[in-house]
Order: structure tokens, then sequence, then C-alpha cells
């Protein structure tokens, strides 16, 4: 057992900024299964509303298609978020694994043609590569965890020159199952995510009720997501996280 910790981060909307990324590639897969959808060559609004509540990529795509659907109501999608994309799988009759596979596809193809351009969809938040090259300074080691395939993540890290301890993606399953394969090697696991709804799921599991949970203040953060957060979650601000680990909450 190693009583150095082990930060566990989310990537998009904790390391990377890819709301450009995400529409653009949306936009592709969702016209790639219905080339008569009509989608704005730049995110509408209620694309960007709706990103605090989505969790897997596939759920990009079939939103991206929902918001073209003549009286789409973004206001109402946000409030019966499971209830609308259950609607909208029978409706359009698509799987969530066609769903995730045209994404995979379209990311692919961006990469093989012009991965410059891809890349440069994403931008890394202020200060976080350099707070990630800082952590080995302080006896931590860093790990990300995300439901972005894990080959797409390992390209933006590398294009940020930054070489995680360990990458899980969405293939190495749920972030609750790696976060208890992690707690096996017996050391102190910090995770830090700007999902709420995924923090409260891994202090609920059990056997990861021990883990110290951060919400990420700089994130894709929902209007009530800051507030009376429950015991386990702490709000990290980017001047703590760009501080000493002694100082987190």
């Amino acid at each position: 057992m190693s009583s150095r910790p082990l930060l566990v981060f989310d990537f998009d909307g904790v390391l990377v900024d890819g709301m450009a990324e995400y529409w653009w590639s949306s936009r592709r897969a969702a016209l790639g299964l219905d080339p008569s959808l009509v989608l704005p060559e730049q995110a509408p609004v209620g694309f960007a509303r709706l990103r605090p509540l989505i969790h897997k990529g596939w759920e990009m795509v079939l939103v991206a298609a929902e918001l073209a659907r003549p009286g789409a109501d973004p206001a109402a999608i946000e409030a019966d978020y499971a209830g609308a994309l259950s609607a909208a799988l029978a409706r359009s009759g698509w799987q969530p694994s066609l769903l995730q596979a045209a994404l995979e596809e379209v990311r692919r193809g961006a990469i093989a043609s012009d991965r410059g351009r891809w890349l440069a969809l994403h931008r890394a938040y202020p200060g976080v590569p350099e707070r990630l090259l800082a952590l080995s300074g302080e006896g931590a080691d860093w790990a990300v965890l995300t439901t972005k395939g894990a080959a797409f993540a390992r390209e933006l890290l590398a294009a940020l020159q930054l070489s995680p301890w360990r990458l899980y993606g969405h293939e190495q399953g749920s972030k609750a199952e790696v976060l208890l394969q992690l707690r096996g090697l017996g050391r102190p696991l910090w995770f830090i995510e700007d999902r709420r709804p995924t923090l409260e799921t891994i202090l609920s599991t059990p056997g990861l009720e021990q883990v110290r949970c951060f919400l990420a203040a700089w994130g894709y953060l929902g209007p009530g997501d800051r507030t009376a957060l429950p015991p386990g979650i702490a709000l990290l601000e980017p001047d703590r996280f760009a501080g000493p680990l002694a100082i987190w909450p």
C-alpha cells in the first residue's frame, strides 16, 4: 500500500473544454444517420444549456438530432432529460450503440484527415496542464477517467504533452467500476469531476464512501449544481486547484 494520493480526473469539463468539438462531431454524426436534419454550423444555445446533463457521447448525437426537430424545446428536455432521451430513442429507432459508433467514426475520420483542425476545436482550461505537471512534485500521481473513447482522450493529452499515470475511457467500464478497481490499490483516491450526479453516484456506491470527491467549479455545471452540496462533495474553485494539495477543501 502507498500513502501517495491518486488524483483521478474527469476529462471533458475538467481538463479540457471541448464544446466546439462536441457540436462539430455530434452534428456530423447526426447528419450521417439522418441527412434530412437541418442543423446549424455553430452550436445552438440549447445545446450548451443541455451539456451539463449529458453523460455519454451518444447522448450528444441524440440531443443534436432532437434540437433539429420542429418545435424542440430545450427547457422541456432539461426538465425531464431522461424521459426526453427515451422518447427520442423511440421516435428515431436508434440505439445508443449506433449513436456512439457514429460519433466515434466521425472523430476517427477527423483525426485521420485533419488532426490539427480537430485538436484546435479543444482548449485546455487555463493553468490546468501546468498544475498537472506539478503534481509529481507533491508526491501525487494522477489518472484520467472519462466517458470519452480512450483513443481520443489520448490524442488530446499527447497534444498537451501530458502523460497520466493511467487513462481509462468508456471501454473500461463505468466510473464507479473503475474507481472500485483503483480502490484495490489501497491508496487514497481523490476524484475531480464536473458532473454533480456522477459524484453523487460515486458516494452512494458501496466501497467508494471514502473517495474524496471534488466538483470542478470551472466545468459544465448546471444552475443549481454548486449549492447545497451533500457531505463528501467539495466545490473546487480554480484558486484552490492551483494551490498545494494541502489547501484543497
